[in-house]
């Protein structure tokens, strides 16, 4: 395959090129709109209680939706003038939009309820509703409704925030940090690769590839939104994998292609080779990524099945473009490739040779780093797993949730909002607990009785009924605003003083369900989300690592026929990833080195570990596969002796040290770059990559793997009898590749190299 493949290349290299420029002007120009489009929610499992209880209530009371509240702040206080003016625009405009119900103000409620939509300082109050529609369409509602409301008139002043606002400020700042991300991470990358090539030729070829792996993966996903929801953030993932694996592949395929010309070879022979050898490696480098990155799509959040959509596409316009479009750019500039290299004026700076001298694999440092590990086995193991394991222990205190406002930057309206709701309200205006009767409405006698113990819960100001307001088990007020009962289902509403995002929000949703019904119910609210998003990630946990697990055990034994080593790399990524996790938890949840400019929230927003824990075991693989693959490729040409196995060991690293921490630089600073993102767990997220990333290719794969390939020596490589039957029967191998040195075919290269 990869043969037919290089001949391919050889045959039409400028066509290929051509192909693939017309084809990242098209994909470019269908794409580059999809950003604007693509809603930033996606977090609730469908089939949740909340989710049931929101249809119910949008389905057949009209009462769903997201909500939308509106800060008005006069110094002069609430009650003047033009306080009131202008909280009768905003309610004006949310009753006649025809899309925004259970509208609620200070200034137009009843006394009672009305206190509590004022601040305590009697200088802000409230106006707000819940805004219909899907995320996409009440994010862009929201926007569109408070946009000629908010800002400062006539000495007042009036901010937006909730569900919906928060949702379009998620959006539109993922957008801006989107090109954030590129100015940064483009120019930075294209610097290490023209240090890393020398030539600014050949650095070119993998910022192209990573080009045409985005503007491949912008297309996509627009295809994909025509079909189901995406998530934004998939755009973001798409953009930092795009650009990582682009230039790791390519990367890669060049050293090959450099190393095979430098031993003889004719340009031809050496792409040949290079394809047999580093192509296939990439390919399978490719298949472990997007195993770990599949393991997304059995959650139920459709923010989880963008990112492994945006994810995918990534890793296979990378693949492409690694094995079709850089092979045919090398062709096509020939010794061109290696022009205006850049590095003699900084070398005869340090008084070096202009032109480096070819080091024979057992002079570099790699080697003898891998001497180093494997001459102090064991005390590197202990050393550097005991390092891996204390970094891991922050993970033991993670609590998991919900994201809220509090992940935006200050700047913005629903963070403005949300900072004073927490400082001047004592009843949280998303306290909003609704409590659904999905199958029929209770008698009146029974619906009050109810909600009259509802009440009676410590933190509950009040619950609204079909026949109205209770308040610590009396009725105080016949008015009714957000509650109604049909023949087929009734709902009331339970309003709390508790931040929906506290563990004592937890706890009270906890007594309210303890409290009898008179029949079944579905409680909604930001509570019951927040628990459902979380039982969708931990329900569907065990399914997901088994796959990971028995996919990635799989992959591994078809390359190398052994057991042990699956075994290894997959212990070795899980020390290496929970190291990251539980840093990124000590940081960011726990608020050490100042949660590096975020907001300490006291939680980690459930699905990041999920996704770090995918993408950093699926990258640790990619080196792994990259090391293995020089490894298998020694030890095949060997006598098979320990003395061979330790010896293949340091020259696999040897030669595959210094792509794989090249590869590692560029990647981290593809991720690094998302720490430039405004939102916290996006920011946290980046931080996670850079460090799992640096800590894989700098300790796991220098240190620990030639140590403890060094401790099992022999049986590095062994498998069951049968297994390495049915492994010799089965292997993934490809056609012959020619001897480098005469062009013939060699029919024993092939089974040498992986």
């Amino acid at each position: 395959m990869f043969t037919r493949l290089a001949a391919l290349v050889l045959r039409a290299p400028r066509v290929i090129l051509i192909a693939a420029l017309l084809f990242l002007v098209v994909a470019g120009g269908f794409g580059a709109s999809v950003i604007s489009q693509l809603p930033a929610g996606g977090y609730d499992p469908p089939n949740a209680e909340s989710s049931r209880a929101e249809r119910i209530l949008t389905e057949r009371f009209g009462a769903g939706g997201f909500s939308l509240v509106f800060a008005v702040t006069a110094p002069e206080g609430i009650d003047t003038p033009a306080a009131r003016a202008r909280a009768q625009s905003i309610s004006d405009a949310l009753t006649q939009s025809g899309y925004v119900n259970q509208v609620v103000s200070y200034w137009t409620s009843p006394a009672e309820e009305g206190a509590a939509l004022a601040g305590t300082d009697r200088r802000s109050a409230l106006v707000a509703g819940l805004v219909a529609g899907n995320d996409k369409d009440a994010m862009q509602r929201a926007h569109d409704l408070s946009e000629p409301l908010i800002g400062e008139r006539d000495g007042v002043t009036v901010t937006a925030g909730g569900q919906a606002m928060s949702l379009y400020e998620l959006n539109h700042q993922s957008q801006v940090d989107a090109v954030k991300m590129d100015m940064i991470a483009i120019p930075l990358t294209f610097l290490v690769m023209v240090w890393i090539f020398g030539s600014a030729l050949a650095a070119a070829v993998p910022m192209a590839v990573s080009m045409f792996a985005i503007v491949g993966t912008l297309a996509w996903l627009r295809i994909l939104f025509s079909f189901t929801d995406v998530a934004v953030f998939a755009v973001n993932i798409a953009q930092a994998l795009g650009l990582a694996l682009a230039i790791d592949y390519t990367l890669f395929i060049i050293s090959r292609f450099r190393e095979e010309k430098a031993a003889g070879s004719t340009p031809e022979q050496a792409l040949i080779r290079t394809m047999n050898t580093a192509g296939r490696t990439v390919a399978y480098s490719a298949l472990t990524v997007a195993v770990a990155m599949s393991v997304m799509l059995v959650f139920p959040m459709y923010f989880m099945r963008s990112l492994a959509f945006g994810a995918l596409g990534a890793i296979a316009f990378c693949l492409v473009g690694a094995l079709v479009v850089a092979p045919a750019a090398i062709i096509v500039l020939g010794d061109r490739l290696d022009r205006y290299d850049l590095r003699p004026p900084v070398r005869r700076l340090f008084r070096r040779p202009a032109v480096p001298v070819r080091t024979a694999a057992e002079d570099t440092a790699w080697y003898r780093i891998a001497l180093f590990a494997m001459r102090r086995a064991v005390p590197v193991i202990i050393v550097v797993s005991g390092l891996l394991a204390v970094l891991s222990l922050p993970l033991l205190g993670a609590k998991f949730g919900y994201p809220d406002d509090r992940a935006l930057p200050t700047s913005t309206q629903a963070r403005q909002t949300g900072d004073v709701l927490r400082a001047q309200f004592s009843v949280d205006s998303q306290g909003r607990v609704p409590v659904v009767f999905p199958d029929a409405a209770p008698q009146a006698s029974a619906l009050t009785d109810y909600a009259q113990r509802l009440s009676m819960i410590d933190g509950v100001t009040s619950v609204q009924t079909p026949t109205g307001i209770i308040a610590r088990g009396q009725v105080v007020s016949p008015r009714v605003v957000d509650a109604a009962a049909h023949a087929d289902s009734a709902y009331l509403t339970v309003q709390t003083t508790e931040d929906p995002f506290s563990e004592a929000g937890r706890a009270q949703l906890a007594q309210l369900k303890a409290v009898a019904a008179p029949q079944d119910t579905l409680f909604g609210g930001l509570v019951q989300r927040d628990l459902d998003a979380v039982h969708g990630i931990t329900d569907k946990l065990p399914l997901a690592l088994t796959l990971l697990v028995v996919a990635t055990f799989v992959l591994l034994f078809m390359m190398t026929g052994s057991v042990i080593l699956p075994i290894k790399a997959i212990v070795m990524n899980v020390l290496s990833l929970t190291a990251a996790i539980g840093v990124m938890v000590w940081v960011f949840q726990d608020f050490h080195l100042d949660g590096l400019g975020t907001t300490p929230i006291g939680r980690t927003v459930v699905t990041m570990p999920i996704l770090l824990g995918c993408m950093a075991f699926g990258l640790a693989m990619d080196y792994e596969v990259f090391v293995l693959s020089r490894v298998r490729e020694e030890w095949a040409r060997s006598g098979r002796t320990k003395a061979d196995s330790d010896r293949a060991v340091a020259l696999g690293l040897a030669r595959s040290g210094r792509i794989v921490t090249a590869a590692a630089t560029v990647m981290a600073i593809a991720f690094a770059a998302m720490m430039v993102s405004q939102v916290s767990f996006a920011r946290g997220l980046g931080f996670g990559l850079t460090l799992a990333v640096l800590m894989d290719a700098f300790l796991v794969r220098v240190l620990l793997v030639p140590a403890f390939m060094r401790v099992m020596g022999r049986a590095n490589w062994w498998a069951p009898k049968g297994l390495a039957r049915w492994h010799e029967r089965h292997q993934w191998t490809d056609d012959p590749t020619p001897d480098t040195a005469s062009g013939r075919i060699d029919p024993t290269v092939e089974r040498q190299s992986i």
